[in-house]
């Protein structure tokens, strides 16, 4: 069965499709058999994957229903790992993107305003937590961070009231990952020994720790 990684936050702009796509492509050159689900009408990361041709090393599917726990679940079986890029601002989808979800990666601005927005989501996920015993695990992820800046003591008492980690290391407002998602690549291809290559590989081994 697939471990299942739902990447959500209510608010847009979060960076949770850079994030959804460059975490699939980290796991698929560490030799994992890889699904990245586009739960978003606008289906950003399906037209990433039309833009590259397909050559990403993994299938990219639509499946932007409430059912979405359920017709994932029916997919598990032909992958080790699924990633779900969440929809923005539908609670439904949301929902069942937490519903479908061994964890759930919650990516934020260093910005109060932009954690704060996730009360909801953080409600929903420990609820579902209640009725299944700690399923799914969650934790934020610091995303489009600025360059030379770190976490105000504020932002670090937001997160930290929500009884959620942070994983270590942001993931910065890079060029490059905007320019790879324009083109189809990603930063790992562009610039496999860059920074942003480190970000995502960092963020991958401590998420695949979790899971052992």
């Amino acid at each position: 069965m697939a471990n299942i990684i739902s990447i959500l936050n209510p608010k847009g702009g979060s960076g949770k499709t850079t994030l959804s796509i460059h975490l699939a492509r980290a796991l698929h050159n560490s030799r994992h058999k890889v699904l990245l689900v586009d739960t978003d009408k606008q289906g950003s990361a399906r037209d990433w994957n039309e833009a590259g041709e397909g050559t990403g090393g993994f299938p990219v599917v639509g499946l932007d229903r409430p059912t979405l726990d359920k017709d994932v679940s029916s997919l598990a079986e032909n992958y080790g790992w699924i990633i779900v890029d969440g929809a923005a601002k539908l609670e439904k989808m949301i929902a069942s993107a937490v519903k479908a979800a061994d964890l759930v990666l919650i990516p934020v601005q260093p910005s109060p305003l932009d954690i704060w927005a996730c009360d909801s989501l953080v409600e929903m996920i420990q609820a579902r937590q209640h009725v299944t015993d700690g399923i799914p695990a969650a934790a934020f992820v610091v995303s489009r961070a600025k360059k030379g800046t770190v976490l105000a003591r504020e932002v670090c008492d937001a997160i930290t009231a929500y009884g959620f980690p942070i994983l270590h290391g942001a993931v910065h407002d890079r060029t490059i990952f905007a320019r790879s998602m324009t083109d189809g690549s990603t930063a790992i291809d562009d610039e496999p020994n860059g920074s942003a290559s480190f970000e995502i590989n960092h963020l991958l081994k401590q998420i695949m720790e979790a899971f052992q």
